[in-house]
């Protein structure tokens, strides 16, 4: 599981480097793609394979499944680090995430998202955490 908050800067060749308590769990090679609100989604190469297994089984003839799946994986790419514990980010990912000079790298369970710092602090407010607390009551979780 990650879990937590790390910030970096990218480097001048778009090169970031990985929290060492990430890598730990990451290991040396994993895939990175687009994200959701604005960040870019990076998995270990296990769980990728249980991803790529869901949606292996959704209906291609739903548009929407489609076009997610173009979303997802068309701007995926396999990622290895450097000694340094540094990996490059695609050109195209970086220009995707608004991804310029300083990041957040955030732990969150079976992923780690990257984000921009600025779109990050101003896209992740939790100024309304009571309330979607009280709605992900009801979807079953409670804390």
């Amino acid at each position: 599981m990650f879990m937590g908050e790390y910030n970096h800067n990218i480097d001048e060749k778009g090169r970031l480097i990985m929290p060492a308590k990430f890598r730990e769990q990451l290991g040396d090679h994993f895939v990175i793609t687009r994200g959701l609100d604005g960040c870019l989604f990076v998995y270990p190469s296990g769980e990728w394979g249980k991803i790529e297994e869901k949606f292996r089984e959704l209906p291609l003839n739903n548009k929407d499944v489609r076009k997610f799946t173009r979303f997802f994986f068309a701007g995926a790419a396999e990622i290895e680090l450097d000694k340094q514990g540094r990996f490059l980010i695609p050109q195209g990912l970086r220009e995707n995430a608004k991804i310029e000079k300083e990041v957040v790298s955030v732990g969150v369970l079976s992923r780690i998202e990257i984000w921009d710092k600025t779109s990050y602090e101003e896209g992740t407010g939790f100024d309304d955490m009571d309330e979607i607390a009280e709605n992900m009551a009801n979807l079953g979780l409670t804390i």
